[in-house]
């Protein structure tokens, strides 16, 4: 076991703008209609959309890619790591980037999701 690597769950009402390495676990409120972008460093097409994840202390839009837009469901409870805070039109986004991941979880540790505290809005 590596000490470093055993830390806290982060609770999304305690992410600030340029929050890093965010280990977390979240409840899939919604998700919003799939957009299609063009990268600007390799002109490739890539699909995109916001899925509305919380816990008990707040909630925020966490940004999916490609072919997690198809793995991610409303009502999932995800396991995530490694994420980090982007801004995006001036509102704080989660995101995977390429060293995050997620893993699908059977129940959360928490009830229902603090949707007062949009950390996103």
């Amino acid at each position: 076991m590596n000490g470093e690597k055993d830390s806290e769950l982060t609770k999304i009402g305690s992410l600030e703008r340029y929050s890093r390495n965010i280990d977390t676990i979240v409840k899939v409120v919604s998700k919003t209609e799939t957009r299609t972008v063009t990268s600007r460093r390799d002109m490739s097409t890539h699909k995109v959309c916001e899925a509305l994840v919380g816990d008990e202390t707040g909630c925020i839009y966490l940004t999916l890619w490609d072919d997690n837009i198809e793995n991610v469901s409303e009502d999932q409870i995800l396991s995530i790591m490694n994420a980090y805070i982007n801004m995006f039109k001036e509102s704080m986004r989660l995101n995977l980037g390429r060293e995050g991941t997620y893993q699908l979880l059977e129940k959360a540790l928490f009830e229902d999701v603090n949707l007062e505290n949009n950390l996103s809005a």
